[in-house]
């Protein structure tokens, strides 16, 4: 891609991220690593994995109490991370 004009370091490595279609991997890159601000500390606690798939949150868990919190919490907490992503990340979460 030729440019006639001169950019800046920040312009040039938006489009290329733009051109390699990298937006979606950051964004979800971004909610796992905010997680722990997302839910808070006590359950961030009990999470011992957590990953991004085709638009699905899977969250592994060590405490069945905060599984079914989390559970009842699922709607608002997918609005919640979609809000903080700045566009729709996640379609849904599994909770195991």
């Amino acid at each position: 891609m030729r440019r006639s004009k001169t950019i800046s370091i920040a312009e040039a490595l938006s489009d290329y991220i733009k051109e390699m279609n990298f937006e979606g991997k950051i964004n979800e890159m971004g909610v796992i690593n905010s997680w722990e601000s997302i839910v808070g500390k006590s359950i961030a606690i009990h999470t011992k994995k957590l990953y991004i798939k085709s638009g699905v949150l899977y969250v592994h868990l060590n405490s069945s109490v905060v599984r079914n919190e989390l559970h009842m919490l699922k709607q608002p907490l997918m609005r919640k991370i979609n809000e903080k992503a700045g566009s729709e990340v996640i379609n849904d979460i599994v909770l195991r």
